[in-house]
């Protein structure tokens, strides 16, 4: 739905203005406007006041956006590819085209592409780069839904998102290793300003915990999400006097580097070290041997945050947080440790 602007002392009276006057959402005013139902009756009433006041109109000419709106930092591997077939999926299904923008590794392009998306006025955003408060307020102004795919960062109430389970990820990881015989267990996270991260990293202390195993501070360390970082934290780690028996990853990227660490040290997985990574990208079968890792289910949580940034455009009310379940699947990388 359009907007259809009338002058005013302050300005041109939009959907933004009216929600903001009535102290309620843009899509709570699409409600009243399209006589849709799920409103109090008191909020109506107060909505429709304010219309009546401004003599506000719905454009008999609707445009409807022919393009919706994927935005990352940096797309630099397969895990950005299964959340663009996710996102593809959806937006198929809605005739829509997606525009996919990337920051770049120095977000040099940040600054130019609110402007840019406000001009082309999308209808909706899917971003899984961090979006500023003033970002996502410039958005909500415009009536552009925008869902946060798998935050890093914490997030006010009332912004949409779509994540995992990365907690349950975490634990379930290490319980398996923990089920097989390993004592030390290292893992490698990553960045601690990551939220995922955390999560994870919490997930593998509370399975030690429980089963009343030590949380040794020296089998953890956090380094960038990366196969090179994980090679070098993964040579530290076994080049210890006492070196771990399993190594979980805070992703498949950092698992391949442990795979590369263990051949140079002349270590065969799962022979002499158990590894688990997490996401359980497409390329994890396929290595040998085959990773054992935590599905993630990328291509599904994108798709669900395409769903629900559409729902909202058409001014409905979804659940706005939602965390799809991750899960363990077993191959061939892990074993019990040796003797």
């Amino acid at each position: 739905m359009s907007e259809h602007p009338h002058e005013h002392a302050a300005g041109p009276v939009t959907i933004s203005y009216i929600a903001e006057s009535a102290g309620v959402s843009v899509p709570t005013v699409s409600k009243v406007i399209n006589g849709r139902s799920g409103v109090a009756a008191d909020t109506r009433a107060r909505v429709e006041a304010l219309i009546s006041q401004y003599g506000y109109r719905k454009s008999s000419a609707v445009q409807r956006s022919t393009t919706m709106e994927l935005v990352f930092d940096q797309l630099e591997h397969m895990w950005g590819v299964e959340i663009i077939r996710g996102v593809e999926r959806v937006a198929r299904e809605h005739r829509l085209g997606v525009v996919l923008t990337e920051f770049g590794p120095e977000r040099s392009t940040i600054r130019y592409w609110i402007d840019d998306t406000l001009a082309r006025r999308p209808a909706c955003v899917v971003t899984v780069a961090h979006l500023s408060e003033d970002q996502r307020n410039r958005l909500r102004a415009r009536g552009i839904p925008c869902v946060v795919f798998d935050p890093t960062m914490e997030l006010p109430d009332d912004v949409p998102f779509v994540g995992a389970t990365n907690w349950s990820g975490g634990r379930s990881a290490t319980r398996h290793l923990i089920g097989l015989g390993h004592r030390r267990i290292a893992m490698i996270s990553g960045p601690d300003d990551a939220l995922c991260c955390r999560a994870r990293l919490d997930g593998y202390r509370a399975a030690l915990e429980s089963a009343g195993l030590p949380v040794d501070a020296g089998l953890i360390t956090r380094t960038d999400l990366t196969q090179q970082d994980g090679q070098v934290a993964a040579l530290d780690l076994l080049n210890r006097p006492q070196p771990p028996t399993a190594i979980f990853t805070a992703n498949d990227l950092q698992a391949l580097g442990v795979y590369q660490a263990a051949r140079s040290l002349g270590l065969r997985i799962p022979d002499d070290l158990s590894v688990v990574g997490f996401d359980d990208l497409p390329i994890t079968p396929l290595l040998d041997p085959p990773l054992t890792t935590v599905h993630q289910p990328l291509f599904e949580m994108a798709s669900a945050a395409t769903e629900m940034a559409l729902a909202l455009g058409r001014g409905e009310n979804p659940q706005t947080g939602i965390e799809l379940a991750t899960t363990l699947t077993i191959r061939q990388s892990t074993a019990p440790p040796a003797r």
